[in-house]
């Protein structure tokens, strides 16, 4: 059992929360997580028909279970369990019980969000599950994890072979049977090619007109494929950087699939080697290291890049707690050289702090403020922080 870093906040929202809904792709260890914390509640597979078959009078048996937490997997298969979920947690409310009452598993649907906000607004926290993460392995294991991903299953495998035919039978899987489930009706084939279109692009603004030429499709469909994959928590749309520094600005997002275990797979990259010997090995760095960061910063965090129309950028500007802005830099190496444009952007935006990730464990500072360090350090420093 690999302790995860959202175990203890989980715990703290069951404490404060009537309803905490834990949110994921599949296979990310949100079941896992969830028994491990709710040993000896009662736990529902509501893709199980014996499961199914417990709630068809689900108000009875959640009453019956009144007192003890009751664990929901998969709860965008039976919407209709909101309003009842609403009616017990207002009842208990006034009977002096306000918390830990359900934690609710979802594959992260927009539905799902859509669903439980609009029955349960005021009632539910909302916790994102991440894939396992640097901390949560230690930094000895980091070029694994980048090149085989967070996905348990993946990370944990006995062989690079075994790794990547896990994440192969998983893509294969979710665009074949779980996207299809959760409502989109969206050929598999054409999903895939759009999403390893994505994946040749990591990194890079989004050209949606090139995108919809490729897939023979008009824009709004592209923005529709999207939206989906951003929904399910398989890309990352980082938006621009707004501020008034009097310069013309991009206004496109950066496109990363999240995930660099599934990005090397659609890429039909295997191993270390044949990665370190590709072109995408440095944006599939960067694409690891923000989502190695933002794993660490709290909700409240706002994530952008920050580019000019003269190519002056910032990879990572975090907005954090505290009205404190972050300037950070991703280098791929253990000698990282900052470009002009950095050290033009960071005067552009005066971040209280600016930094430079890189491959090494040492850290020291470059000049003009900046300073070289871990990712390791920085994701801790974050998670302090937030």
């Amino acid at each position: 059992m690999i302790t995860r870093f959202l175990e203890v906040e989980l715990k703290e929202q069951l404490a404060h929360f009537p309803a905490v809904a834990l949110l994921g792709p599949r296979q990310v260890g949100k079941t896992t997580l969830a028994r491990y914390i709710g040993a000896g509640a009662d736990y529902l597979d509501l893709e199980n028909p014996a499961d199914l078959q417990k709630l068809e009078d689900a108000r009875g048996y959640l009453v019956s279970r009144q007192g003890r937490l009751v664990i929901l997997d998969e709860i965008q298969r039976k919407p209709e369990l909101f309003q009842v979920l609403r009616g017990l947690i207002d009842e208990r409310i006034l009977a002096g019980e306000p918390a830990g009452h359900f934690l609710l598993l979802g594959s992260a649907s927009i539905d799902l969000l859509r669903q439980s906000s609009e029955t349960l607004a005021g009632r539910i926290a909302y916790l994102e599950l991440y894939p396992i993460q640097m901390l949560e392995v230690g930094q000895a294991e980091n070029e694994t994890l980048w090149v085989r991903g967070g996905f348990p299953r993946s990370l944990l495998a006995s062989s690079d072979a075994q790794s990547v035919k896990w994440r192969e039978n998983f893509i294969s899987t979710y665009l074949e049977r779980d996207i299809p489930q959760l409502g989109p009706r969206i050929p598999a084939e054409t999903l895939r090619r759009f999403w390893t279109m994505l994946a040749h692009s990591q990194g890079t603004l989004l050209n949606a007109a090139q995108l919809a030429k490729s897939l023979a499709v008009d824009g709004k469909t592209v923005a529709k494929y999207l939206d989906l994959m951003v929904d399910l928590l398989m890309v990352r749309r980082l938006p621009p950087h707004h501020v008034n520094v009097k310069k013309r600005l991009v206004k496109s997002p950066k496109i990363y699939v999240r995930d660099s275990g599934l990005l090397h797979a659609l890429l039909l990259i295997d191993t270390q080697e044949q990665l370190l010997g590709h072109p995408i090995v440095g944006m599939s760095w960067e694409g690891h290291v923000i989502e190695t960061l933002l794993c660490y910063a709290s909700s409240r965090c706002q994530a952008s890049f920050y580019r000019t129309a003269t190519g002056v950028e910032i990879d990572l500007v975090l907005e954090l707690p505290g009205n404190q802005t972050w300037a950070i830099e991703i280098k791929r190496g253990y000698a990282p050289k900052l470009e002009h444009g950095f050290h033009v952007a960071v005067e552009d935006l005066q971040p209280q702090k600016s930094f430079a990730v890189y491959s090494g464990q040492e850290r020291y500072p470059k000049g003009s403020g900046i300073e070289v360090i871990s990712l390791a350090e920085l994701a801790q420093e974050i998670a302090n922080l937030c």
